[in-house]
């Protein structure tokens, strides 16, 4: 009864924020709950489902490369811009950041529900996107070494 009650709450709170990836996520959730195919689905998306996301997400990314928008050509132009520098890195650095953040989840397993209210707090107040938890995790593990090696 209480992750009925949670996930409501969290369907008001997208309800409220007017945020679609919130209310979709929870009315999903909760309509997999109802009809009673959350035992054996849920635990296959808690496991994947990150991965899932991932692969939806570099598939999107990758798109514009597929359809030829952009081409080896275009890429060549933007690596002379200061500013794809500055995404290359990024771009390392959150890969970086995430390995870490796998490797705190699994350590520390109850950190996750922490990592998920950020995220709906961002996607509910802040209008962010549900990619957060693995990139928030690994800041935490960065922060988590640097308050070690300070100490």
């Amino acid at each position: 009864m209480q992750a009925y009650i949670f996930l409501i709450v969290l369907l008001a709170v997208g309800f409220i924020a007017k945020n679609q990836s919130l209310l979709i996520a929870v009315s999903v959730l909760l309509v997999m709950k109802v009809i009673g195919v959350d035992d054996k689905i849920f635990s296959v998306v808690q496991a994947k489902g990150v991965n899932w996301g991932v692969t939806v997400l570099t598939i999107a990314v990758l798109t514009p490369i597929a359809t030829g928008d952009i081409d080896m050509k275009d890429l060549t132009a933007a690596l002379r811009s200061p500013l794809a520098w500055v995404a290359l890195a990024s771009g390392i650095l959150v890969a970086i950041l995430g390995k870490g953040g796998v490797s705190l989840l699994a350590e520390e397993p109850h950190l996750t529900t922490a990592l998920v209210v950020g995220t709906v707090v961002a996607i509910a107040l802040f209008d962010g996107v549900a990619v957060g938890p693995i990139v928030a995790a690994g800041i935490a593990y960065a922060v988590m070494k640097l308050i070690e090696w300070f100490h």
